[in-house]
């Protein structure tokens, strides 16, 4: 009973919490600028919770396409790299210009800028939380063979999806965006949701299922375990404890 009691009371500070800042209505909790050579690539962020999290003004999401930012009439973003060698990079005029007109919405609000990159810090559980810590996050989006060198100048870091390369830097843009969002306040509609307050402070990961309780295919019947139906919550607990797989950060 105390622990339900425990959660609608975590349940309605989040409401209180959304509530307050619909009123301020004002600047939203976090603001994500996304500088990139695909900007038709981001129509996930318009679905599910966090496409839920831009209407109701928690988080704001800008892109900024890099051929806006070209100066002649074909809007070239890229050429080929001096010293010869396969592949495309992207010009460092036209990513500079975006990094500057992003820099300038809400000028007093400390802002991130990431490049994302091969060569850059593994994200991780450890990073993610660091980085919800933020106000803001300017990600450039690297593509085709890698971008001009001097961009680096002006941006704090470089960030890898991990040990793998991709076509661009747009996936590792979104799930940046996805996990950083889960932990701001309002985001989750219950904040226990969040794996690592499930996990006691480790990032954990155990058996969850739903309807059907049994599940026949080919003969045979899949059965959910009979402690999950019991309505026994210490005993539920202990069998999720028994189950569950600490995940190494």
């Amino acid at each position: 009973m105390a622990k339900r009691l425990s959660k609608i009371s975590k349940i309605t500070k989040t409401k209180k919490a959304i509530k307050k800042i619909k009123a301020s209505s004002a600047k939203p909790l976090f603001c994500f600028d996304i500088i990139t050579a695909l900007p038709e690539s981001f129509d996930y962020l318009k679905t599910s919770l966090i496409g839920r999290a831009v209407k109701r003004g928690l988080i704001r999401i800008k892109i900024w396409s890099l051929r806006d930012f070209t100066q002649d009439a074909r809007k070239t973003i890229d050429d080929r790299p001096f010293g010869g060698g396969p592949g495309m990079v992207l010009k460092v005029e036209p990513l500079y210009r975006a990094l500057t007109q992003a820099k300038k919405i809400a000028p007093k609000r400390k802002k991130l800028v990431i490049l994302t990159s091969l060569a850059g810090q593994q994200l991780n559980q450890k990073l993610i939380n660091k980085l919800s810590l933020e106000k803001q996050l300017i990600i450039i989006c690297g593509h085709y063979e890698g971008v001009d060198e001097r961009i680096k100048k002006f941006i704090d870091m470089e960030i890898s999806l991990g040990p793998y390369v991709l076509s661009g830097g747009e996936i590792a843009a979104m799930a940046i965006i996805d996990s950083v969002s889960r932990h701001l306040p309002g985001f989750l509609h219950n904040p226990d949701s969040l794996e690592e307050k499930r996990g006691g402070g480790k990032l954990t990961s155990w058996p969850v299922l739903t309807k059907p309780r049994i599940f026949k295919i080919k003969g045979k019947e899949l059965k959910v375990p009979k402690v999950l139906l019991s309505g026994d919550h210490k005993k539920i607990q202990f069998w999720r404890g028994k189950k569950s797989k600490e995940i190494k950060l």
